[in-house]
C-alpha cells in the first residue's frame, strides 16, 4: 500500500539523517525474552514450548557477524501487573531487545505501552486482542500468528453459514474474551445470524453448569466459546455431559488450540470446527519442523509455538540485515520484507504491525478417523490472510493515521 511505503521511507530518512540511533548491535548481544504462562492454563499452548521454538530459530539463523543471541524466559502468572513489572525490568535493566509471545492479551497490552516508553521491540505471537494493532498500537510492535478477528472471521462465519444462526457466548472475562466475543458477534450478525445471549466467567473457572443452563434457556443452537486453554476444555467437557450437541446445540470453539484437543479427547471434541494458523501435519515442511520440535519438547508444536519460531527468525534476519538491535531500525525492516517460511508462506506485515498470513478452517476428527498419533484435524478450507483480518481502512491505530 502507498501509505506503508511512505511510512517506511520516513523511517529510512530519519535513519540517514541520524535521528534514529546508529545501526549497531549494542554490546554485541541480542537478548530475546519469552514472556508467557509457564505453569498454568496456557502453558501447553505456548509456555516452555515457546522457549524451545525461539531457541530453534536462533540455531537456524546461524551466525550474525559475531553477535551472541540469548533467549531468557519468565512466567507472568496471567497477571498484567506482574507481566508489566517483568517487562519493565527486562527493558530497563537487563538489556532485553525484544519480548515475544505473552499468551495473555491483558499482559500484552500492558507491555505494549512500555514499548513506546523504552522504544523496544515486541512480537505478540500468542495474543487474541486486535487492540494490539488497533487503538493500543505501537510502531515497535508486531502482532504475529492470529488475532480475535482472524479467528472469528474464519470459524464463526463458517458455522453461521452452515445454519448455526442463534449464538450464545461463554466468554472469559478479560481482554481476549471480550475481543473474541465482540468480533464473532459482529461476524455472526453480518452473515444473518443473531446473538441470543452471553455470559462471562473468571479465568480458571471449573464449573460451567449455570452458564450452560442459561445457553439452553436462551434457545441457542450454537454455543460460542470465547475462551481457550483449560477454560475451553472444561466448557466442552461439561457441554458434552449435558448432551447439548444431541439436543441440537453446536459447539463453536473459536479459540481452541491443538494442545487443547488431547485433554478433551476426540470422542468429545469430534466435529467441532476450529481456526488454526498452523497445523503440524499440514505439509512436509510443517511435519519436518514438528519432528525436530517434538524430539526436544516431547509434544507436537501448536500454532502459537510455531508462530514464535517464525517471528523470532524473521526478527533475527532483520537484525542481521540492518546490523542493529534498535527497534526503530529493525521493526521497519521486518515490515519491508516478505515473510517466507513454513509458517507464513508468502506473508507480509502491514504498516500497523498486523501479519497477513493465511488462516485455515479445520474439523476435529472422530476417534475412528484418526489413523496415527496426533492425527486430529481435517482441513476444510484455507482462507487468504488478506480476507481474514480486520480491514486497515477501519483501523484505530494512531501512528499510521498520522
Amino acid at each position: 500500500m502507498k501509505s506503508s511505503g511512505l511510512w517506511l521511507a520516513a523511517f529510512g530518512l530519519l535513519a540517514a539523517s541520524g535521528s534514529v540511533a546508529n545501526a549497531d548491535v549494542s554490546d554485541k548481544l541480542v537478548k530475546i525474552g519469552i514472556l508467557n504462562d509457564q505453569s498454568s492454563l496456557y502453558a501447553d499452548a505456548s509456555g516452555p514450548g515457546s522457549v524451545v521454538a525461539a531457541k530453534m530459530a536462533v540455531e537456524d539463523m546461524g551466525s550474525i557477524d559475531g553477535v551472541r543471541v540469548d533467549v531468557i524466559s519468565a512466567d507472568h502468572q496471567n497477571k498484567a501487573d506482574i507481566g508489566a513489572q517483568i517487562a519493565r525490568g527486562w527493558y530497563e535493566n537487563d538489556q532485553v531487545d525484544v519480548i515475544v509471545d505473552y499468551g495473555n492479551s491483558a499482559v500484552a497490552l500492558a507491555v505494549q505501552a512500555l514499548t513506546k516508553e523504552f522504544k523496544k521491540a515486541s512480537l505478540a505471537t500468542a495474543v487474541g486482542s486486535r487492540r494490539i494493532t488497533g487503538d493500543s498500537c505501537s510502531p515497535y510492535s508486531i502482532h504475529w500468528t492470529y488475532d480475535s478477528y482472524g479467528l472469528a472471521s474464519t470459524a464463526a462465519k463458517a458455522v453461521t453459514e452452515g445454519g448455526g444462526d442463534k449464538w450464545y457466548f461463554i466468554t472469559v472475562d478479560y481482554a481476549l474474551g471480550h475481543a473474541l466475543e465482540q468480533d464473532a458477534a459482529d461476524i455472526v450478525k453480518q452473515n444473518g445470524g443473531e446473538v441470543v445471549g452471553a455470559s462471562r466467567h473468571p479465568l480458571g473457572t471449573t464449573d460451567f453448569a449455570s452458564l450452560l443452563y442459561q445457553a439452553q434457556g436462551a434457545g441457542a443452537n450454537v454455543l460460542g466459546l470465547a475462551n481457550n486453554g483449560g477454560d475451553a476444555i472444561n466448557t466442552i467437557k461439561q457441554a458434552r455431559e449435558f448432551r447439548l450437541p444431541e439436543q441440537g446445540m453446536q459447539i463453536a470453539g473459536l479459540f481452541l488450540n491443538f494442545s487443547d484437543i488431547a485433554p478433551i479427547g476426540l470422542e468429545q471434541a469430534q466435529g467441532i470446527l476450529i481456526a488454526q494458523a498452523f497445523y503440524w501435519d499440514q505439509d512436509d515442511e510443517s511435519r519436518a519442523f514438528a519432528e525436530r520440535f517434538e524430539k526436544i519438547h516431547g509434544a507436537k508444536p501448536t500454532m502459537t509455538q510455531a508462530g514464535v519460531y517464525s517471528a523470532v527468525l524473521h526478527y533475527l534476519k532483520s537484525v542481521k540485515a540492518t546490523g542493529s538491535d534498535d527497534a526503530a531500525i529493525v521493526i521497519p525492516d521486518m515490515k519491508a520484507k516478505p515473510v517466507d517460511d513454513f509458517f507464513g508462506k508468502g506473508g507480509r506485515i502491514r504498516e500497523d504491525g498486523r501479519t497477513m498470513f493465511d488462516m485455515s478452517l479445520f474439523r476435529i476428527k472422530s476417534p475412528d478417523e484418526s489413523k496415527y498419533p496426533d492425527d486430529y484435524l481435517e482441513l476444510i478450507k484455507t482462507i487468504p490472510g488478506e480476507e481474514v483480518y480486520f480491514p486497515i481502512e477501519r483501523s484505530e491505530c494512531d501512528f499510521i493515521k498520522k
